[in-house]
Protein backbone atom coordinates (compact mmCIF):
# COMPACT_ATOMS: atom_id res chain seq x y z
CA UNK A 1 0.00 0.00 0.00
CA UNK A 2 1.47 3.47 -1.07
CA UNK A 3 2.12 5.61 1.93
CA UNK A 4 -0.30 8.71 0.59
CA UNK A 5 -3.41 6.17 1.36
CA UNK A 6 -2.06 4.61 4.11
CA UNK A 7 -1.97 8.32 5.45
CA UNK A 8 -5.06 9.13 4.09
CA UNK A 9 -6.53 6.06 5.60
CA UNK A 10 -5.50 7.30 8.81
CA UNK A 11 -6.55 10.75 8.58
CA UNK A 12 -9.82 10.11 8.17
CA UNK A 13 -10.05 7.51 10.76
CA UNK A 14 -9.24 10.48 12.92
CA UNK A 15 -11.83 12.55 11.12
CA UNK A 16 -14.80 10.42 11.48
CA UNK A 17 -13.72 9.53 15.32
CA UNK A 18 -13.67 13.56 16.44
CA UNK A 19 -16.83 14.42 14.48
CA UNK A 20 -19.20 11.17 14.05
CA UNK A 21 -19.40 12.26 10.80
CA UNK A 22 -21.11 9.58 8.21
CA UNK A 23 -19.53 8.30 5.42
CA UNK A 24 -21.08 10.60 2.97
CA UNK A 25 -20.08 13.14 4.95
CA UNK A 26 -16.29 12.40 5.21
CA UNK A 27 -16.31 11.79 1.41
CA UNK A 28 -17.29 15.76 0.92
CA UNK A 29 -15.05 17.22 3.15
CA UNK A 30 -12.11 14.89 1.84
CA UNK A 31 -13.04 15.65 -1.84
CA UNK A 32 -13.41 11.76 -2.71
CA UNK A 33 -16.05 9.15 -3.05
CA UNK A 34 -17.94 7.11 -0.58
CA UNK A 35 -16.40 4.67 -2.26
CA UNK A 36 -13.32 5.30 -1.23
CA UNK A 37 -13.75 6.32 2.40
CA UNK A 38 -15.90 3.21 2.64
CA UNK A 39 -12.72 1.07 1.44
CA UNK A 40 -10.36 2.98 3.52
CA UNK A 41 -11.72 2.42 6.60
CA UNK A 42 -13.26 -1.17 5.67
CA UNK A 43 -10.30 -2.51 4.11
CA UNK A 44 -7.19 -0.68 4.73
CA UNK A 45 -7.40 0.52 8.01
CA UNK A 46 -7.71 -2.90 9.56
CA UNK A 47 -4.39 -3.60 7.97
CA UNK A 48 -2.98 -0.60 9.42
CA UNK A 49 -4.56 -0.58 13.33
CA UNK A 50 -6.88 -2.59 13.70
CA UNK A 51 -7.89 -0.73 17.27
CA UNK A 52 -8.20 2.06 15.45
CA UNK A 53 -10.50 0.88 12.80
CA UNK A 54 -12.35 -1.21 15.60
CA UNK A 55 -13.14 2.37 16.81
CA UNK A 56 -14.40 3.73 13.77
CA UNK A 57 -16.41 1.01 13.06
CA UNK A 58 -18.42 1.19 16.05
CA UNK A 59 -18.98 5.10 14.52
CA UNK A 60 -19.73 4.19 11.69
CA UNK A 61 -22.09 1.00 13.17
CA UNK A 62 -24.08 3.90 14.81
CA UNK A 63 -24.47 6.14 11.98
CA UNK A 64 -26.05 3.76 10.26
CA UNK A 65 -28.08 2.52 12.56
CA UNK A 66 -29.64 6.18 12.92
CA UNK A 67 -29.56 6.65 9.14
CA UNK A 68 -33.75 6.22 9.35
CA UNK A 69 -33.68 9.53 11.56
CA UNK A 70 -31.56 11.98 9.97
CA UNK A 71 -33.58 11.29 6.34
CA UNK A 72 -36.74 12.07 8.41
CA UNK A 73 -34.92 14.83 9.79
CA UNK A 74 -33.89 16.33 6.58
CA UNK A 75 -37.35 15.68 5.32
CA UNK A 76 -38.81 17.28 8.36
CA UNK A 77 -36.88 20.49 7.46
CA UNK A 78 -37.33 20.41 4.26
CA UNK A 79 -41.20 20.78 4.19
CA UNK A 80 -41.15 23.23 7.25
CA UNK A 81 -38.46 25.28 5.29
CA UNK A 82 -41.27 24.88 2.13
CA UNK A 83 -43.95 25.77 4.23
CA UNK A 84 -43.20 29.40 5.18
CA UNK A 85 -45.76 30.34 2.69
CA UNK A 86 -44.81 29.02 -0.40
CA UNK A 87 -45.25 25.13 -0.83
CA UNK A 88 -45.80 24.13 -4.07
CA UNK A 89 -47.23 20.79 -5.01
CA UNK A 90 -48.10 19.23 -7.95
CA UNK A 91 -51.56 17.92 -8.24
CA UNK A 92 -52.17 14.12 -8.49
CA UNK A 93 -53.62 13.76 -12.25
CA UNK A 94 -56.74 11.17 -11.62
CA UNK A 95 -56.25 8.11 -14.10
CA UNK A 96 -59.31 8.42 -16.95
CA UNK A 97 -60.96 5.16 -18.00
CA UNK A 98 -60.16 3.11 -20.59
CA UNK A 99 -62.06 2.37 -23.35
CA UNK A 100 -63.45 -1.00 -23.38
CA UNK A 101 -64.39 -2.76 -26.68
Amino acid sequence: MQNYIRKRAVKIARYILQTSDTVRGTAEVFGISKSTVHKDVSERLPRISKELADEVRNVLDRNKAERHLRGGEATRKKYAHNHEGQVTLKPIMAATPRETS
